[in-house]
């Protein structure tokens, strides 16, 4: 029974819990029983059993229980499997979805080395546009994974692509993540070749594209401040902050604090 599986995927991270903080007593049983149901349950024929288990996987990875040698040997290759070009097209979707969601929990390495290729390879993808609407909206959360080398070599020209995709909404999810991938990239690369992108969105055909266009303006220009001098930093959670200053550390605890947050185009993006 699929309400079964389903069941039994929600119970997972748990007892992955559980087992961790019993390591002593329980030293491999996450290995060995545990995590090849996850990784089969991401091919499940139930659609439902297959989100449950998306779900308990993003889990164990954000708590890191899961061991390196299994996201190389076990996860990565099911996912890459799942998104390849002859893939079902609802099982690709799926990958697609989880492979950006992993990127912010991998190590660099991994994800430069298994999942980056892939994800240049699905931004083009010319049978799907909500594959390429997915890589569009997570954009700015892979540049961020892979840093700025990486970004510059490989992912700055799929930008380029998807920004003048044919479907507007593929564009308007650029607009919306250009501050993410602008913070990612080098102050040269910023000036010479994304300025002229986002003046592009900015005179977009679509009205829903400029006015996303024009509601990350304010967010790009800040990515052209020196840090030190205007206190502008990107918090974990995605969001663009300004530090108060020394001052208003210092000044009485009862005033509003001076702390401004814009929310980072990658994060709003669904």
């Amino acid at each position: 029974e699929p309400t079964v599986r389903t069941e039994l995927m929600e119970q997972i991270p748990p007892i992955a819990i559980f087992l961790q903080e019993s390591r002593p007593k329980f030293p491999t049983a996450f290995f060995e029983y545990l995590m090849p149901i996850v990784v089969r349950y991401l091919t499940d024929v139930n659609n439902q059993v297959r989100k449950a288990g998306q779900e308990a996987l993003l889990i164990l990875l954000e708590q890191d229980l899961v061991a390196q040698s299994d996201i190389e040997n076990k996860v990565c290759p099911i996912l890459l499997d799942l998104s390849a070009p002859d893939s079902d097209d609802e099982y690709k979707v799926e990958a697609v979805n989880i492979i950006c969601k992993m990127a912010s929990m991998l190590n660099r390495t991994t994800v430069e080395h298994m999942l980056l290729p892939r994800f240049c390879e699905l931004c083009s993808d010319g049978k799907l546009f909500q594959v390429r609407k997915i890589c569009a909206a997570n954009f700015g959360d892979v540049c961020n994974a892979v840093g700025q080398e990486a970004t510059e070599r490989l992912l700055i020209p799929k930008f380029f692509e998807l920004c003048s995709d044919s479907v507007w909404g593929m564009r308007k999810a650029c607009a919306e993540c250009f501050m993410a991938v602008s913070y990612t990239t080098s102050p040269e690369v910023r000036r010479s070749k994304l300025s002229p992108l986002f003046i592009s969105l900015i005179s977009d055909t679509c009205r829903w594209v400029r006015q996303a266009a024009f509601q990350s303006l304010g967010p790009f220009i800040s990515t052209f401040a020196n840090p030190s001098s205007a206190g502008l930093y990107i918090r974990e959670d995605g969001t663009l902050s300004i530090r108060p200053s020394t001052q208003d550390v210092t000044s009485n605890s009862c005033q509003p604090s001076n702390n401004i947050t814009l929310m980072s185009s990658s994060t709003n993006a669904a």
